[in-house]
């Protein structure tokens, strides 16, 4: 359903190169978006030197409790990184290049950071794909929430999240604990930046991040859905209608069925006049 891109065929073979780490590919994300010169070894070199000081500042212990106590303190007291909360849909909180100059991001970003900060005391924090509200965990009953300063969240917390982000239809179930893939992680990071841009009207920018995930995950009813409406809305009307046919082949049941029927029908008609 894509077209060949020079920048998505880079950013897919970088992100199927078992020789990058998380980290490369979530940088490579900005490089081929918006940040064509970034160095990715230099902001890895950046995360470095913040590990060491880390490990400098920590003694041998190795309680759990008493390690994330010190990473809280390290990265949120000494480092100041902190939860962007007035600018939080600002697509530059998904760059971790731009996360680790300014010191401040969204959920899934702080959380990356706070997860490779850790590694460097021996702390193996794993990232949690919950809803709506990206987190960190290191057991089933230590779950972190690096946007809020490291704080420890039981079950009411967690369900609190659900409530701000959806209403009161939606129950938590352990398996929103479940650790996420990092290919799953580069998604939707792209997701949130294709967001952002259909906002601000940056089309082209939106595209790219729908195909780089319909390179990963080529049969995404939501992002054929996606690019059939982005299609539209640049007047590529006989594409436009084959993806918003093949996301009512892929997403018979879906919920918005009628809203894309009545697309189509939208569009058939004016290409007709």
């Amino acid at each position: 359903m894509s077209e060949f891109d020079p920048f998505v065929a880079d950013w897919i073979s970088y992100v199927r190169n078992p020789r990058y780490t998380l980290v490369e590919k979530c940088l490579k994300i900005g490089q081929v978006l918006e940040f064509p010169d970034l160095k990715i070894s230099e902001y890895v070199q950046k995360l470095n030197l913040l590990g060491k000081g880390l490990r400098d500042s920590v003694s041998d212990v190795k309680n759990p409790t008493y390690l994330i106590s010190m990473l809280n303190e390290y990265i949120f007291d000494t480092l100041g990184f902190e939860g962007d909360s007035d600018d939080y849909y600002n697509p530059r909180n998904n760059f971790l290049s731009i996360v680790i100059d300014k010191r401040s991001g969204i959920p899934i970003t702080l959380s990356i950071i706070y997860i490779e900060l850790a590694s460097h005391i021996g702390l193996d924090l794993r990232p949690v794909g919950f809803p709506a509200h990206f987190l960190v965990k290191y057991s089933e009953e230590m779950i972190l929430d690096p946007f809020n300063k490291g704080r420890l969240l039981d079950i009411d917390d967690l369900q609190e999240i659900l409530d701000r982000s959806y209403g009161s239809g939606v129950e938590f179930v352990p398996g929103y604990l479940n650790e996420i893939e990092p290919e799953k992680i580069l998604i939707r990071i792209a997701r949130n930046l294709k967001s952002s841009y259909n906002q601000s009207f940056n089309y082209t920018l939106a595209m790219r991040c729908i195909n780089m995930v319909l390179d990963l995950v080529p049969n995404s009813p939501e992002e054929i859905r996606d690019k059939g409406i982005l299609q539209s809305r640049l007047l590529q009307n006989d594409v436009a209608i084959r993806s918003l046919n093949k996301y009512l082949e892929l997403a018979p049941e879906a919920d918005d069925v009628d809203d894309i029927l009545d697309l189509i029908r939208s569009i058939k008609e004016k290409s007709s006049q």
